[in-house]
């Protein structure tokens, strides 16, 4: 099942030129974008909201894949959607309807993630994974900086593995936080289809070429 996708986080590139480094790694070999909204409440840092997801939607070549760490994510479905999210995840303690907002999201054929806090355990969301075709394990706590990567967030991974077997959905798994060189093989081996990736793709020079050197350290 496994797919060996690499999401460059956007929030790593540069963004006075973000149009061009999408073009870098969509040619080093990225199967998605990452895409990093935070509202400031849900976690503590302010990102990138609508504008910036609909300006970057016409450069892109390969699926967004847009991550809401924002409280009440219900209020702003449609319009990131709008704006051109082709993943759209939300977290399971951030809104009080969490089968209505995943139901929302692919009633309007886009394909819909859950993800959760590293505290959070994993029977919090199992009762969602039928309606979902993407869950996002945060190996990091979300909207901090510059933290370790948490190897004990892979037996969710391994868990989630187990429980898609008997799943209609049969789900991608996805990994967020701390992946590198070190970390990005425990990921594969535990399970996960996608990795999301950002200084540990865009360090080094700014070019497709340092690009894809770094997207195949971590395959």
């Amino acid at each position: 099942m496994s797919k060996k996708w690499i999401a460059p986080s956007i929030l790593s590139a540069d963004f006075a030129e973000l149009g061009v480094e999408i073009s870098r790694v969509e040619q080093a070999g990225a199967q998605l974008l990452h895409v990093d909204v935070m509202d400031g409440n849900f976690v503590p840092n302010l990102t990138i909201g609508m504008p910036v997801v609909k300006s970057i939607k016409p450069k892109a070549k390969i699926p967004l894949d847009v991550h809401l760490m924002i409280e009440k994510p219900e209020r702003y479905i449609e319009e990131f959607i709008k704006a051109g999210a082709d993943y759209l995840t939300i977290h399971v303690e951030a809104t009080e309807d969490v089968e209505g907002c995943l139901k929302k999201i692919k009633s309007k054929n886009v394909k819909a993630g859950i993800t959760l806090r590293p505290g959070s355990p994993l029977k919090s969301i199992e009762k969602y994974l039928p309606l979902v075709d993407l869950v996002l394990v945060m190996s990091v706590e979300p909207g901090f900086g510059g933290q370790s990567f948490m190897v004990e967030q892979l037996e969710k991974v391994k868990q989630l593995v187990v429980l898609r077997k008997n799943n209609p959905t049969k789900y991608l798994i996805e990994i967020d936080g701390g992946v590198n060189t070190e970390t990005a093989p425990l990921c594969w081996q535990a399970g996960c289809d996608i990795l999301v990736a950002g200084s540990a793709v865009f360090k080094g020079e700014k070019s497709a070429a340092n690009y894809q050197k770094n997207i195949q350290s971590l395959l």
